[in-house]
C-alpha cells in the first residue's frame, strides 16, 4: 500500500452568493521518501489541495490517507513549510525550533537535543540565543526547517518555500532541502510556479489544469537526475528536454485559459 494516497478528491468553495470549485476528481499516490511536485496555472488549486493533506481543509469528496491514517489523527505527524518562515520574532531560535515539540507534549532532554543538533546539520552555528530580527532571511528559511523536521514529521508539505528568497540563497536551499530529505528519507510534497524548481528536486510532477484543478497529465523526473543535487541538475541535456516539454504544456494550458 502506498505512503500516500488521494483518493477522489473534489472540493467546492460556498459563499452567500456562489460556489466554486476549486478541484475535482484528483487522485494518485506516492511512496515512502518520494517526492512529489505540484505544478500549474495560478488558481488551480494547488494550494488547496496541499491544505487538504494537512488536515486544514476537509475535502467536499473524496479522502486521503498518509500510511492508512487519516489528516488529523493524533499519531500522525505532519511538516508544513509556507513561503514565509513565521517564527516567533519575540522567541528565540531555539525556542522556535523546539516549539513544535513543546505543543506536541515530546519535549525530552533527547529530542530537544536531536532538535538543535538539526540546526548545526542545515549550517546554523550558533544562533539558539539569536532572535529571528538577526538572521538573513535564508537563515530564517533554515531555522523553519529545523523546526519542521524537529517533530520527526511523517510527511512534509512545501508550499512555494522558496519563492521569497533571492536566487542564490534559492539554489542554495534547494539543495539542503533535497539533501536533508534524501538523508531522512521523509516523503514530500511542494507546490511551486517554478518549473526548473519542480524537475530538479522531484521524482514526479502533476501538472494541473485550470480550475478546476484536475490532474492533466504527470511528468516522471528521468533516473539520471535523480541522483543528483538540483544544482547540478540542472545542468543536464535531460532537465532541459524536460523543461521543454513543460513549458509547452503548461504554456498551452495557460492559452486555453485566457481563451475560455
Amino acid at each position: 500500500m502506498s505512503f500516500l494516497q488521494v483518493q477522489d478528491v473534489t472540493h467546492t468553495y460556498f459563499s452567500l452568493k456562489e460556489k466554486t470549485a476549486a478541484l475535482e476528481n484528483i487522485s494518485f499516490e506516492a511512496e515512502k521518501g518520494e517526492f512529489v511536485s505540484f505544478l500549474g496555472p495560478s488558481g488551480c488549486g494547488k494550494t488547496t489541495l496541499l491544505s487538504i493533506i494537512a488536515g486544514i481543509v476537509s475535502p467536499t469528496a473524496g479522502r486521503v490517507l498518509i500510511e492508512n491514517r487519516k489528516p488529523g489523527e493524533k499519531d500522525l505527524q505532519i511538516g508544513y513549510m509556507l513561503q514565509q518562515d513565521y517564527l516567533f520574532p519575540w522567541k528565540t531560535i531555539e525556542e522556535n525550533v523546539l516549539i513544535g515539540l513543546h505543543i506536541s507534549n515530546n519535549l525530552t532532554p533527547e529530542t530537544e537535543k536531536t532538535a538543535l543538533e538539526l540546526l548545526e546539520k542545515l549550517g546554523l552555528y550558533h544562533v539558539e540565543k539569536k532572535y529571528p530580527k538577526e538572521l538573513s532571511g535564508g537563515m530564517r528559511q533554515r531555522a523553519a526547517l529545523a523546526r519542521t523536521l524537529a517533530v520527526d514529521p511523517d510527511i512534509l508539505l512545501l508550499d512555494e518555500p522558496f519563492s521569497a528568497l533571492d536566487y542564490q540563497t534559492k539554489l542554495n536551499l534547494e539543495d539542503l532541502v533535497f539533501d536533508t530529505l534524501k538523508t531522512y528519507q521523509k516523503t514530500a510534497v511542494l507546490v511551486t510556479h517554478d518549473i526548473g524548481e519542480a524537475i530538479a528536486m522531484s521524482d514526479r510532477i502533476l501538472l494541473f489544469s485550470k480550475q478546476p484543478g484536475t490532474i492533466h497529465k504527470t511528468f516522471a523526473v528521468p533516473d539520471s537526475l535523480k541522483g543528483m543535487t538540483p544544482f547540478e541538475a540542472r545542468q543536464e541535456p535531460d532537465f532541459q528536454s524536460l523543461f521543454q516539454n513543460i513549458w509547452k504544456e503548461l504554456n498551452h494550458l495557460e492559452q486555453y485559459r485566457a481563451e475560455s
